[in-house]
């Protein structure tokens, strides 16, 4: 259990190597600190805060750091979200301000804007399907002789659409097509639609298209995109910014794990309904030791749950960011909620 001055003195140290990068020594302690102390009294505490293991000292000053412990109960157990100055909130504002034709711009705006708050990568996370989750419509359009778009619409404001060549398909057979498919599929929880396109729907085209097979490996895939995590990077550049070593060795495959959304999904995970913070080692990556990633969940009620996240060195100033996610992921879900409310209009 740490005494008020040892948590002031570990708060203080931390502020400042936030700030500078550089060790904090205890004349600089001692001078910061609100109360008269000697820094006989700083080294002392200093010590102490080192045999907890909170604090640790480099190999090139006498100054001392925080270690990963330190972060750890730092964000536990002293952390206080800041509230939003007047451009952070602003910039929000204006943000959600417009008008968005799916959710996918929301989410993907969210990624942007939380990004330029921080100046760290930014990731959001379409909220999650569950299985009440229906396909609402379905439509082929024709793009020119050769080229035809297939969209699908999910009733959570999901849209997938797809490009396929034509291949000996008159508009007739067209038709034919977006007919069953709206009689068959559409109205239908996901799950559903995926067991009839396995089993009802290629005997249906058959009767009518001479070979179904290009069409119905299209609508796999679009049903694939469906059931895989919507993700939005922001700012994935200022990952870089921060890292430890500058060397390619390095960066490359840092920059390759998150350069995807598969991989930014194997990473980013929350099962808190706060504000959840994650350290070096707890986010079980070698590439990411020197990271903290803050995630925060947003709930959408039946639409569903999502999920933003901040990720940037652990010399970052939680209070700030947190804050931050908190006050975005809000915002989110009025407007979210407001989009489905106009939407069902």
């Amino acid at each position: 259990m740490l005494t008020d001055r040892q948590k002031a003195i570990l708060k203080i140290i931390i502020r400042d190597y936030t700030k500078t990068g550089m060790p904090v020594g205890s004349k600089a302690l001692a001078q910061e600190f609100p109360t008269h102390v000697s820094s006989a009294t700083i080294r002392n505490e200093m010590a102490a805060l080192e045999s907890f293991g909170l604090i640790t000292k480099t190999h090139f000053s006498s100054g001392r750091v925080p270690s990963m412990e330190g972060y750890r109960y730092y964000v536990d157990n002293l952390v206080e979200p800041d509230p939003l100055d007047d451009s952070a909130e602003d910039l929000i504002k204006s943000s959600f301000r417009g008008d968005f034709n799916r959710i996918d711009e929301i989410i993907q705006e969210s990624a942007k804007v939380l990004s330029d708050l921080t100046n760290y990568m930014a990731v959001t996370f379409n909220p999650e399907q569950d299985n009440n989750v229906r396909l609402t419509g379905f439509r082929l359009v024709k793009l020119d002789e050769r080229q035809v778009m297939a969209i699908m619409v999910i009733d959570n404001g999901h849209v997938v659409d797809k490009i396929f060549q034509l291949r000996n398909i008159s508009p007739d057979q067209l038709q034919t097509i977006v007919n069953i498919m709206n009689t068959e599929l559409v109205g239908r929880p996901l799950n559903e639609v995926v067991k009839k396109l396995k089993f009802d729907i290629p005997a249906l085209l058959a009767r009518y298209v001479r070979s179904p097979e290009g069409f119905l490996n299209i609508l796999d895939e679009m049903m694939t995109d469906v059931g895989k995590d919507k993700v939005h990077i922001g700012g994935r550049l200022n990952l870089l910014r921060f890292a430890e070593r500058q060397d390619v060795d390095y960066l490359k495959p840092l920059y390759n794990l998150l350069d995807t959304g598969d991989g930014v999904s194997r990473i980013i995970h929350s099962d808190s309904n706060d504000v959840e913070v994650k350290i070096g080692s707890e986010l079980r990556n070698e590439l990411l030791k020197n990271y903290s990633i803050i995630t925060g969940t947003y709930d959408v009620k039946e639409y569903g749950r999502g999920v933003i996240a901040v990720i940037g060195p652990t010399r970052m100033p939680y209070s700030k960011v947190i804050g931050i996610v908190g006050a975005l992921r809000e915002e989110m879900t009025r407007k979210i909620l407001g989009y489905y409310d106009q939407d069902n209009k």
